[in-house]
């Protein structure tokens, strides 16, 4: 398993992070509609964009976070408010697209691809978030997350407190994501690659598609490419050291 923070095994003791397992204690097996990209997901399961950045942000993980809020679908509620958005809702009888779910289903995870909200985990201020693509993390983030905690090294633990997650000896709880592991966030419901989720959205019920948009590199029209498309929002894991 590879590690990507340094540390010494005399100081660490692999007991699950308390305050970090607590939260996902309750989770139930996924569904086998969250694993199909196509199917209803359960809102439910969402645990929200500040959850995802708690790992994410971090430069050995290529900062994802930070690259999700540069890109497109983070705004994607703001976008709404400019004028042009505002003439193409007032065609379909929309007076303001931040408030109606004709928009939002598309433009807020939060609505969960339906016209009302589903989760009050996103707000709708925050746009296409981690999940709309990835699915709802619940049953995903604990297959994706092992934890080690750093021990204070002027006090020798005993085997108890080794073992024992509240411990008082504990200070700093490190998160290790491991590539192994993958295969285990799959089955509990992590939409990989994400693209499986792109046409959720991007298709010919959008009023602002056009079906000749894109050229492929094959030299058809299309009005969706991913090939084109991907790289607006790419935040890939670094290549090994």
């Amino acid at each position: 398993m590879a590690n990507m923070v340094p540390f010494t095994w005399e100081r660490l003791t692999a007991v699950v992070c308390a305050s970090f397992v607590a939260a996902w204690a309750a989770a139930d097996t996924v569904s086998a509609a969250d694993q199909n990209p196509a199917a209803v997901r359960d809102p439910a399961k969402y645990i929200g964009t500040t959850s995802c950045g708690t790992c994410h942000k971090a430069a050995k993980v290529g900062g994802q976070f930070t690259k999700w809020q540069a890109a497109p679908h983070s705004r994607a509620f703001e976008v709404l408010g400019t004028p042009e958005a505002k003439a193409i809702a007032a065609k379909l009888g929309v007076a303001n697209p931040q408030s109606s779910g004709k928009c939002l289903k598309c433009h807020s995870t939060a609505y969960n691809w339906t016209e009302q909200i589903q989760t009050t985990m996103i707000k709708p201020e925050e746009g296409v978030a981690c999940e709309s693509c990835h699915g709802p993390a619940q049953n995903y983030v604990p297959e994706t997350i092992q934890e080690l905690t750093l021990i204070n090294p002027s006090h020798a633990p005993s085997l108890a407190e080794m073992f024992n997650p509240f411990s008082r000896p504990a200070k700093t709880c490190y998160s290790i994501i491991t590539m192994e592991d993958r295969q285990k966030a799959i089955r509990a419901g992590l939409i990989y690659p994400a693209f499986k989720s792109c046409v959720r959205c991007h298709n010919d019920q959008s009023p602002t598609w056009k079906s000749d948009r894109y050229l492929t590199k094959e030299g058809k029209t299309v009005g969706f490419d991913i090939r084109q498309t991907f790289v607006k929002i790419a935040h890939p894991m670094p290549a090994p050291k």
